[in-house]
């Protein structure tokens, strides 16, 4: 891929340099998800405004893996939820697929921080639970057997959460989070909870579901080395009210592994320069 840089104005002190994909012919084109001037406003119980997102502009190809990364409280998770249609925004426009995002839609996969299964249900039940609400449209319950075997839980359709790992559970989350067939799956920190050998483990299992599955993916992440080794572009938010610093494009090599990516000399550059844009502001 052919790149160029381009200087962003951060703050009156501060111009951080963009690594910004040229696309060439088959690579990443059409958007699928547009973001434009973004802003969320809430209001507390003393009546005060607080202003979480502003000016919040993204632009997410399709079939396209993007992490966002950022400082605690900088409206990361808002964004994701105003995405799924969960909550609004206050102002400034959102689309997907052209469309206007008015409320949670089919073509939109969440997965939380954790897992939350449902107890009483079975892997397989939990799985297909999504298939049984709404209206008809994604795969069949055989399908759902089929998601199983991708994310590794052949097995163990039958057994219930509490005989599963906690890395095993968020794979049951990310089957049932596809079960509809979502063009789209959202992440919000879903290995936050897990030690950093599992953590490193689904790193791996969700980059082999995401070139499985064909989805356009957007994880939320605490973890700078996480974002550079699943993405195709990681985008750094400032501080609250939150909004897009800097766009870093990754053009490592897939598939990528814990062996020998975080030795590779553009992984590298890449987890330093976005903890500098990070420890700028």
């Amino acid at each position: 891929m052919c790149m160029r840089c381009e200087f962003a104005a951060v703050s009156p002190r501060v111009a951080i340099m963009l690594s910004v994909p040229l696309l060439e012919k088959g690579e990443f084109a059409s958007p699928l998800i547009a973001a434009g001037s973004v802003r969320k406003t809430y209001s507390t119980a003393s009546g005060e405004q607080v202003l979480a997102l502003e000016e919040l502009n993204v632009s997410i190809a399709d079939g396209e893996f993007v992490s966002l990364v950022g400082p605690s409280g900088c409206g990361k998770s808002t964004f994701l939820r105003i995405l799924a249609g969960l909550e609004p925004a206050s102002g400034g426009r959102l689309s997907i697929g052209g469309q206007a995002v008015s409320g949670p839609s089919p073509d939109v996969g969440v997965v939380f921080q954790s897992a939350t299964l449902l107890p009483w249900l079975t892997v397989a039940q939990n799985t297909s639970l999504p298939l049984r609400v709404g209206p008809a449209r994604g795969r069949t319950p055989t399908g759902v057997h089929a998601l199983l075997e991708m994310a590794g839980l052949k097995g163990f359709e039958n057994k219930y959460p509490y005989e599963l790992s906690g890395g095993m559970q968020q794979r049951a989350a990310i089957c049932r989070a596809l079960a509809r067939d979502p063009r789209i799956l959202l992440m919000d920190e879903p290995f936050g909870a897990l030690d950093a050998l599992t953590r490193e483990r689904l790193n791996v299992e969700l980059q082999r579901i995401w070139q499985a599955s064909g989805k356009t993916v957007l994880l939320i992440t605490h973890s700078i080395a996480e974002s550079v080794f699943l993405s195709d572009r990681v985008l750094v938010m400032s501080p609250r009210p939150g909004r897009i610093l800097a766009d870093f494009a990754v053009t490592l090599p897939r598939a990528r592994d814990f062996a020998s990516t975080p030795e590779h000399p553009d992984y590298l550059r890449l987890t330093k320069e976005i903890r500098s844009v990070l420890d700028r502001v």
